[in-house]
């Protein structure tokens, strides 16, 4: 299964709290992104994040499209995003949304991960295409 690996900026973080109480503030967050590297590209994401009142506690989902090219190959897919941390501890992970691939990524599934890292974000993303 091909690997493509990079890194992206976030352009724009825009939050918008809609729940403020006891135990976790909840709160939808539109971001946009520019991708270098094996994916090159932008996207816009939408994401509904959960942070707990314990300092590095929270979670979020969400839904990322993507535009650009993969490895070369020109088009768009969404990724579904999975994340959750705490305690210094993190898991984010994406995965293709299937069949949403156009273009030449008509046939992409796959999945991967996020890594922050000294105020990047670095990716992996293990796919195939049909």
């Amino acid at each position: 299964m091909p690997r493509a690996n990079g890194d992206f900026d976030i352009d724009s973080w825009e939050p918008e709290t809609f729940d403020e109480r006891e135990g976790a503030t909840l709160a939808r967050v539109h971001v946009t992104k520019t991708f270098h590297g094996d994916l090159e590209g932008t996207s816009t994401t939408d994401i509904i994040t959960a942070m707990a009142q314990v300092e590095d506690s929270a979670a979020y989902v969400g839904f990322e499209r993507f535009t650009g090219s993969v490895q070369g190959r020109k088009g768009s897919f969404v990724l579904h995003h999975t994340a959750s941390g705490s305690g210094g501890e993190r898991s984010l992970s994406w995965t293709i949304l299937p069949d949403s691939g156009t273009g030449e990524l008509v046939g992409i599934h796959g999945g991967g991960q996020i890594v922050p890292e000294d105020g990047k974000h670095f990716f992996h993303l293990d796919y195939e295409l049909d």
